[in-house]
């Protein structure tokens, strides 16, 4: 079958329209108020409070096409199936169908939808822990479907458990659903749990029916719910029969711009793999960039992960020839792709091309710098071998990738200590993996009271931001809350005075003092917008939201929990205003 991304989209769509479920706008990539990961990485996440019992404005049946970064399998990018970038589809039932509907539909999906010969399916079901039983209901539900018994495998934990996505929060056994490519298998015991890439994943559907507790225990949430999720590029590359995901029409012109503007070609295996990682470091850079909520190259969260994928795409392309305003030219590419599906690329093109192209002159700048490093330390180098800690510095503060330092030491006569080199890149991951879990510590998954009231914060100071700055362009960028402090990212081109941090206190306590209800309404988007309330109208035309309103002081579109009153809210106070990022400000908030 002949399949583009638009058309899968739409099937997509239509096939759960059709079996009652709404259709609702994916999400930001930047999370709104959730510290439990610097992006969106799956659907799911921000409908973590409908998951736990908070009704939804859409109903309890849900479908989508989310936008999504993950960037823990970076180094796969590249083979035939790995992107930091992807598209989500997804749907959910909110305490309302289960295994019996999902499973089916699952089935009728993949083979009349998307025409996939049911001989070439290959499912996962859950093998039971003293924490659940065996999931012989989905087993069944598969083989009475036509999955053949010894394409359905029992697998553990490690391969069919989802979440909770931190600590604590909802979670489930899983079924998976594989495509067989058709190669050898790689040995007696050959199962999709293999990596020998005799299997690749289609789709997740996820049945949440417990909630993971802080001491580890597990507890029955009080809905079950399903949550499923397929990744449009990897369903398109198997529906298709292609090679890899950079042959589906989602990558071809950005490879083939990539191919123009450095005279080399995917068909050569020395040029394959960068051109490749060029692509999807740009196609991820450009989303992140023209996010409704998109962030700027800088050194702390997501704005580290943007300059850490534009620098590696420059570092790549660098071997292939690729000069100054190339990048740019690629990602306008990118732009022209999704221009229809995802409008806010087509708005943003200008800031793009232009973060894009001085980062990289950024980049060229701090590689003169660490150039400058090198040679000073080949100066006075005591012996023939440059220490792992020096090439890890080389690398860290100054871009440089092993490969490079190990190819300039050898134009010197020099050697490199790969495995010391290796040894403190692991300790800076293992650091960097620890830094990460501490997200995991609330968000839109906390509801607690401490978590609720400051959130409610953020929208009274939101406000006043807007009142006490005057400037139409200032907008919320980010927002990070634990129980025990918020941090709020908004654009901005400067400090804030001392004076107007005061102001901004000072409307805030006024509003915790009138001691006004927190009300919420739902209604479609353009009734929000017709009241004046804040908040992303990236939504679909109709889509229903929920507006928070808190008298004459604020009124917001959240999905977020909130206090009862402003006057539970205790006294504000701003600890420190500061850049995030360039146009961004970032301040940091406590109630006491």
């Amino acid at each position: 079958m002949k399949l583009t991304s638009d058309e899968l989209r739409k099937k997509w769509i239509n096939f759960f329209k059709e079996r009652g479920h709404t259709p609702i706008s994916s999400a930001s990539l930047i999370p709104e108020n959730d510290p439990t990961v610097l992006f969106t990485t799956a659907g799911m996440h921000p409908l973590v409070p409908y998951l736990l019992g908070q009704p939804h404005p859409a109903g309890k049946r849900l479908c989508d096409t989310q936008k999504c970064v993950r960037t823990g399998d970076i180094d796969e990018v590249g083979d035939a199936s790995h992107c930091t970038f992807f598209e989500m589809l997804g749907n959910w039932s909110l305490g309302d169908y289960f295994k019996d509907e999902m499973v089916p539909w699952s089935y009728e999906f993949l083979t009349e939808q998307l025409g996939l010969d049911p001989a070439r399916l290959a499912v996962t079901v859950f093998e039971g822990d003293s924490d659940c039983p065996r999931d012989e209901q989905t087993a069944a539900l598969w083989e009475k479907c036509g999955i053949k018994k010894e394409n359905i495998f029992y697998l553990g934990k490690k391969h069919n458990w989802w979440g909770p996505a931190g600590q604590t929060g909802p979670c489930g056994s899983d079924t998976e659903m594989f495509y067989d490519t058709g190669k050898p298998k790689c040995c007696a015991e050959c199962s999709p749990a293999c990596d020998c890439g005799k299997y690749v994943e289609i789709w997740n559907d996820v049945f949440m029916q417990f909630n993971k507790n802080a001491d580890g225990s597990f507890s029955p949430l009080k809905q079950k719910n399903v949550d499923t999720g397929m990744g449009l590029e990897r369903a398109l590359m198997n529906v298709q029969g292609l090679k890899s995901v950079y042959d589906t029409d989602v990558f071809v012109p950005i490879v083939k711009k990539i191919e123009q503007l450095s005279g080399k070609s995917v068909t050569d295996e020395n040029s394959v793999r960068a051109i490749r990682v060029v692509a999807d470091h740009i196609r991820t850079s450009t989303f992140i960039i023209g996010d409704e909520r998109g962030v700027t190259p800088s050194n702390v969260d997501q704005g580290y992960i943007l300059r850490r994928l534009l620098r590696r795409a420059i570092r790549f392309g660098a071997g292939l020839g690729l000069k100054s305003g190339d990048y740019s030219a690629i990602a306008g590419v990118v732009v022209d792709i999704y221009a229809e599906a995802y409008p806010e690329l087509a708005a943003a093109r200008e800031k793009i091309m232009h973060e894009i192209d001085e980062e990289q002159a950024r980049f060229e700048r701090t590689l003169e710098n660490g150039m400058k490093e090198f040679d000073k330390l080949c100066k006075y180098l005591q012996t023939d071998i440059i220490a792992g800690k020096s090439a890890f510095r080389l690398y860290d503060t100054y871009g440089f990738p092993l490969e490079m330092t190990v190819e300039l030491a050898k134009e010197r006569g020099f050697k490199v200590d790969v495995d010391g080199f290796n040894a403190r890149f692991e300790e800076h991951r293992n650091l960097s993996h620890a830094g990460a879990e501490q997200r995991f510590k609330g968000g839109l998954a906390d509801t607690g009271e401490l978590t609720a009231r400051l959130h409610t914060a953020t929208h009274l100071m939101h406000k006043a931001l807007k009142d006490v700055l005057n400037d139409p362009t200032v907008n919320q960028r980010g927002s990070n809350i634990t129980p025990e402090r918020l941090r709020f990212d908004f654009s901005f081109g400067r400090a804030m005075t001392a004076e107007e941090v005061k102001a901004v206190e000072d409307k805030v306590n006024a509003a915790i003092k009138a001691d006004v209800p927190v009300t919420c309404e739902e209604m479609t988007v353009d009734e929000a917008k017709a009241q004046g309330a804040v908040g992303l109208f990236a939504s679909k035309y109709g889509e229903k939201v929920k507006v928070y309103t808190m008298g004459e002081y604020s009124k917001e579109i959240c999905g977020g929990p909130h206090a009862n009153r402003t006057g539970e809210l205790g006294h504000f106070k701003i600890v420190k205003e500061q850049s995030s990022s360039a146009g961004v400000r970032r301040i940091k908030a406590v109630l006491e």
